[in-house]
């Protein structure tokens, strides 16, 4: 049977469940098997470039050592940095895809102007490098910061709140269309995200996942 790895590039267990939950939707009868792991002596969360530096090592590696023990027919990175996806990309013949990457591009298709939810405030100058490099920064409207980190989450009573009245600003004051959560632990707010927000809301780890879905199920090539 065909296979989906979903790298979660921390420590942080609880992540993996959210993960599996988000792209429970996309098992399918007959399709590949996703399963979701992560990386034991990685960082708790990746809230720095110092920390996507350090992921981005521990991913290559994660995926070099898993193609030698049988390897996946695509990997999918779940941080929203992105961090080792080109150099993954040069490591493994399987198609490798970055949440960042794709919930971008799926949002492109949902409207014009892209606002990002993120977590810390350090986040966001990493995400407009990594838009920059896209060359998407004429479709990003505002990238604007919860204040809350990824381990946290999940336990922070008024998440929510804090998600639905950035992205209420999102879309009533700097006019975005579409928007997508810019963390992997966001995963589990989409669906009410979306209905409270009133626009589309890209959860980029289903994104992600759904792209590798079709590479796997139209056997085209990796990407580079």
């Amino acid at each position: 049977m065909a296979s989906i790895c979903i790298i979660n590039p921390t420590s942080t267990v609880h992540l993996d469940h959210g993960i599996d939950e988000a792209v429970r939707p996309l098992k399918v009868a007959g399709g590949p098997d996703f399963r979701v792991v992560h990386i034991e002596d990685a960082r708790p969360a990746v809230q720095s470039q110092s920390d996507s530096d350090l992921a981005g090592t521990q991913v290559v590696d994660l995926v070099s050592r898993l193609d030698r023990e049988g390897g996946a027919d695509a990997y999918v990175i779940a941080c929203f940095s992105d961090p080792g996806l080109h150099a993954a990309r040069e490591a493994t013949r399987a198609a490798v895809f970055g949440i960042g990457e794709s919930g971008l591009l799926t949002a492109m298709t949902l409207g014009q102007k892209i606002g990002v939810i993120s977590i810390l405030p350090n986040s966001i100058p990493r995400h407009w490098r990594m838009f920059g490099a896209m060359g998407i920064e004429p479709r990003i409207g505002c990238d604007v910061s919860v204040g809350i980190g990824v381990v946290e989450l999940e336990s922070t009573p008024d998440a929510m709140d804090r998600m639905v009245e950035k992205g209420l600003w999102l879309k009533d004051q700097a006019q975005c269309d579409v928007i997508v959560l810019g963390c992997a632990g966001m995963a589990p707010f989409e669906a009410e995200l979306t209905r409270r927000i009133g626009i589309p809301v890209i959860d980029p780890v289903r994104a992600a996942a759904a792209h590798a879905l079709g590479r796997v199920l139209l056997k085209t090539g990796a990407a580079r």
